[in-house]
């Protein structure tokens, strides 16, 4: 067996892991190629909205539609951090900042040319 990384031809089974995906490098089941590939565009509008449920009181602004790969996600979500002064994640196309700063990323986001909505109460 060839050391991973010597060839042209990428891993697709170890005895360790079982199948591997070409594209990652990872297990099957944990290929993260299939989920950027189907992460839905919309309709072009980023909507903002406030949500605390399942976080034990705790509350977040959401921004979802945002169109982009993972890594652009992961640098307008570290801009918006710092905007608000406050924690946050960008995962599965939808960032997640601490706090109820809605407001804030409305007029930050439509600021950088996004087309924005308020969404929920």
């Amino acid at each position: 067996m060839k050391k991973r990384g010597s060839s042209d031809t990428p891993l697709v089974w170890s005895s360790e892991l079982g199948r591997v995906c070409p594209g990652c490098g990872k297990a099957a089941a944990s290929c993260i190629c299939a989920r950027q590939q189907a992460r839905h565009v919309g309709d072009g509008i980023v909507r903002v909205r406030r949500e605390s449920k399942g976080r034990g009181g705790k509350t977040v602004s959401v921004v979802t539609g945002v169109a982009g790969d993972d890594s652009s996600l992961n640098a307008l979500a570290g801009e918006l951090k710092r905007r608000c002064g406050s924690g946050g994640t960008a995962k599965d196309g939808v960032i997640e900042i601490q706090g109820d700063h809605c407001d804030l990323l409305v007029a930050e986001l439509s600021q950088r040319g996004y087309t924005v909505k308020r969404a929920g109460g």
